[in-house]
């Protein structure tokens, strides 16, 4: 019986490499595993398979009786409908520690870092498995685009570290520039529909009992958004009401200016404007300096619902 290595259910780059490596490592250490994904790549993730020479992992979205690896994610609101019924292995991710539960002890790797693919690099040392150069390329790319190049605060300097041990035995020399080349891919919308552009790279959070969703799109340069600002927010009205959610943000972040404009459709404005201390005008605050969902967002977010 295979395990299948899976992510979070809108894939990012992270989650996909990181179910690429960790089925790979698995293998190495004698263990049956499959590479799977819950939804569709990206275009910066098709880029880097294709880039670098890998199929996408095997679509699939029950997993009903199957054994399970978690990767970049330990949240019930991430996980397939029927993961109450798979038997979960491990879990390696760096986000905070999510709610799903195992009846029995399981294999967690679990640190606070930039990118899931940092991780597994040290689990391959830890078990002594070499990494393929390719491999450690589209490694390196997870971590590029996790940590923006570098610049977000939740990159650490193992991440920096990590990501300099790979572009070694990927032969890449330049790592930025295969940055910047990942995120002018990235920052593309020409041709997407604005329902496309919300949920790019979205997650859902449950935030005291309050269902809030969270997209976030990473450009070179904001301007391109300015003619489709009110097509997203009409699009986000009707996401939060189609999905009976509390609230929907988007993120709209300039990697080179280092700053995000948040728009925001929500049941309570106020909620919002606590959360950041700014009012909110024409469902938009500025947020100078924030680059991160994760670390910069999503905390102060969870702490306004508290109360």
């Amino acid at each position: 019986m295979p395990i299948y290595v899976l992510g979070h259910t809108n894939p990012d780059s992270d989650s996909i490499c990181a179910a690429i490596s960790l089925s790979y490592l698995l293998k190495q250490i004698g263990k049956n595993s499959i590479a799977s994904r819950q939804g569709e790549c990206s275009d910066e993730t098709k880029f880097i398979l294709e880039k670098f020479g890998f199929e996408e992992p095997l679509l699939k979205k029950s997993y009903a009786g199957e054994d399970l690896f978690l990767v970049d994610f330990s949240d019930l609101n991430q996980a397939p409908a029927d993961i109450d019924k798979a038997n979960i292995l491990g879990i390696v991710d760096h986000h905070k520690l999510g709610d799903i539960t195992t009846p029995v002890p399981l294999e967690c790797w679990i640190r606070p870092v930039g990118c899931t693919n940092t991780i597994i690099k040290e689990m391959f040392d830890y078990y002594g498995i070499n990494i393929p150069e390719k491999l450690s390329a589209i490694m390196l790319c997870a971590i590029l685009s996790d940590t923006v190049i570098y610049k977000s605060p939740t990159c650490t300097s193992l991440d920096i570290k990590i990501s300099k041990e790979l572009a070694k035995i990927a032969k890449i020399n330049d790592i930025k520039a295969l940055g910047m080349e990942m995120f002018m891919v990235k920052s593309s919308i020409k041709g997407a529909s604005a329902k496309e552009l919300i949920t790019r790279d979205y997650k859902d959070f449950n935030m005291s009992s309050c269902k809030v969703g969270i997209g976030q799109l990473e450009s070179v340069d904001l301007s391109i958004f300015k003619e489709r600002k009110e097509e997203l927010l009409q699009e986000m009205s009707r996401y939060k009401n189609e999905g009976e959610r509390d609230c929907v943000l988007l993120l709209l972040t300039d990697i080179i200016n280092e700053g995000s404009e948040l728009l925001a459709v929500c049941e309570d404005d106020t909620i919002i404007e606590k959360a950041f201390g700014k009012k909110l005008k024409n469902s938009s605050i500025y947020l100078p300096g924030v680059l991160s969902r994760k670390k910069q967002v999503v905390p102060f977010l969870e702490k306004a619902y508290k109360g």
